[in-house]
């Protein structure tokens, strides 16, 4: 999956959407924000499980949108996709002057290993540093292994592993600083660690594991 961006990060399938539509007539604003029926779980930064309602993008990589239909998401950014349903509202006339908002409803990466707090975490505003990620989870540990830090994100329907050095000065101009929805952040222990309990690693079988990955850590997260 690519991005506009390092900031701009495109819609991918299974993302939850927010979609609210206004216009100078309330009225006929009102037909394109009922209440979606579409709903799923979203663990929170401080663990619980909220239920978050939207336009959920399908394995085709479209939402059902009202009037609209069938309406290609995956592979744009939040602002095509933005402009295409203000084009779309306009072109089939169904309303003259709409402001169309859309917000990501299940924004969240995952930091493990070495952290305080391994966590599934939902980040609200949809912008997140690796650094604030790490922050967020507790900071690392004093057994962090600092400078080969494990960045898991998918593209194009591929995990593609990256290594990160955060003592490196080319950190903040990294494309892998700014995160993405559904990346993972793993922390290795460091020798010390390792020789200390003889275990290494121990979250890697669950990462690449064919299983939900979100399940499955916020089952070994609340035990």
């Amino acid at each position: 999956m690519g991005t506009a961006n390092s900031l701009d990060p495109v819609i991918q399938k299974n993302d939850l959407l927010s979609i609210s539509i206004s216009s100078l007539n309330p009225e006929a604003s009102l037909v394109f924000n009922m209440p979606n029926l579409t709903a799923t779980q979203a663990p929170t930064v401080a663990g619980n499980v909220t239920q978050a309602s939207g336009y959920l993008v399908d394995q085709d990589g479209n939402i059902q949108f009202p009037f609209l239909g069938n309406v290609k998401a995956a592979g744009l950014t939040k602002k095509e996709f933005k402009n295409y349903i203000t084009t779309e509202l306009v072109r089939r006339k169904l309303l003259l002057d709409p402001i169309v908002n859309v917000r990501y409803l299940n924004y969240k990466v995952s930091v493990l290993g070495e952290v305080a707090h391994p966590s599934v975490l939902t980040i609200p505003n949809e912008k997140v540093t690796l650094l604030e990620a790490l922050g967020l989870a507790g900071d690392m540990t004093i057994y962090a292994k600092r400078d080969n830090v494990m960045l898991i994100r998918e593209e194009d329907g591929k995990k593609v592993i990256r290594r990160i050095d955060l003592t490196s000065d080319v950190l903040f101009t990294s494309p892998y600083y700014y995160l993405r929805s559904n990346d993972i952040i793993y922390v290795e222990p460091n020798k010390s660690k390792i020789e200390s309990t003889g275990r290494v690693n121990q979250w890697l079988p669950i990462i690449f594991s064919g299983l939900s990955f979100g399940a499955i850590v916020l089952d070994r997260l609340t035990r």
